[in-house]
């Protein structure tokens, strides 16, 4: 797959074939991505945390929500959940300022998923409190966002967005479209 192959397919999944599990070593395999990125100044305070198992990924979905932009989108319903999540935190005994450090490393973990034939989706909608609480995280690390991960149980296509119109939607067939603007309308010739 050349890389607007694996950036085209990678698109933010909200339903999953949970009994499909992603092994610890493969969830290692995604964060040694995130770890061989860029990262502002080179301070690398990132830090990650891994779940792939029933008890603990039901603990981490119970603090997430999922889709505010579609009306009447349900969270996803028991055996279409993601079957594993990697946390984001920040070292706050390394810096305060995380810069886009977290945003270069989701985008490394979410290609490399797509490789290895899986999806994931991005969550910043999060009850910090209670995450930090279930998963007994220290308070020097702030979450700064939780991946979702798993084998995709839903079509997410890109399409073109027409008179502007950005919104994304589902059709019918619950196929997910997400309009993109055009090339020619955002690289400016000033």
């Amino acid at each position: 797959m050349n890389m607007k192959d694996l950036v085209t397919r990678n698109r933010s999944y909200r339903r999953f074939q949970e009994s499909e599990q992603i092994s610890t070593e493969r969830l290692k395999g995604l964060v040694e991505l995130a770890r061989l990125s860029a990262s502002a100044a080179n301070l690398q305070p990132l830090k990650f945390m891994l779940s792939n198992d029933d008890l603990r990924n039901g603990a981490i979905f119970s603090c997430l929500r999922w889709e505010s932009f579609i009306k009447g989108f349900p969270a996803p319903a028991k055996g279409r959940r993601p079957a594993a999540y990697i946390l984001v935190l920040g070292d706050t005994s390394i810096t305060r300022d995380f810069s886009c450090n977290h945003g270069i490393a989701a985008q490394s973990i979410l290609l490399g998923a797509v490789e290895m034939g899986f999806g994931g989706y991005i969550l910043t909608d999060i009850d910090r409190p209670a995450l930090a609480g279930f998963l007994r995280i220290p308070d020097r690390y702030e979450i700064l966002l939780v991946i979702a991960l798993g084998l995709p149980r839903e079509r997410v296509v890109i399409t073109e967005a027409v008179n502007e119109e950005i919104t994304y939607w589902r059709d019918i067939n619950k196929v997910h479209h997400v309009p993109k603007r055009t090339l020619k309308e955002i690289v400016l010739n000033l």
